[in-house]
């Protein structure tokens, strides 16, 4: 089943750069299984990863930005 990976980041706050890199890392080992990835820029220092429109991790609810390997477990789950 493919994925549908969706990023929500502030521009503002100038996360584009640690979106980018963390979508690097993920679609790095992942990317055959990925129908589609879309960058959204938003406000309010919105980080927020969805996978087929389900949130898999938001900053605003957590507070902190996602671990790496935090963010793949969350996204791969959604593979099995």
């Amino acid at each position: 089943m493919a994925l549908a990976l969706t990023v929500h980041y502030c521009a503002s706050c100038n996360y584009l750069p640690r979106a980018l890199w963390l979508a690097g890392e993920v679609l790095a080992e992942i990317q055959a299984e990925v129908a589609s990835f879309t960058l959204v820029p938003g406000d309010r220092g919105i980080f927020d990863w969805l996978v087929d429109g389900e949130i898999v991790f938001s900053k605003g609810e957590l507070g902190r930005f996602p671990e790496l390997e935090e963010l793949k477990e969350a996204i791969y789950a959604k593979l099995d």
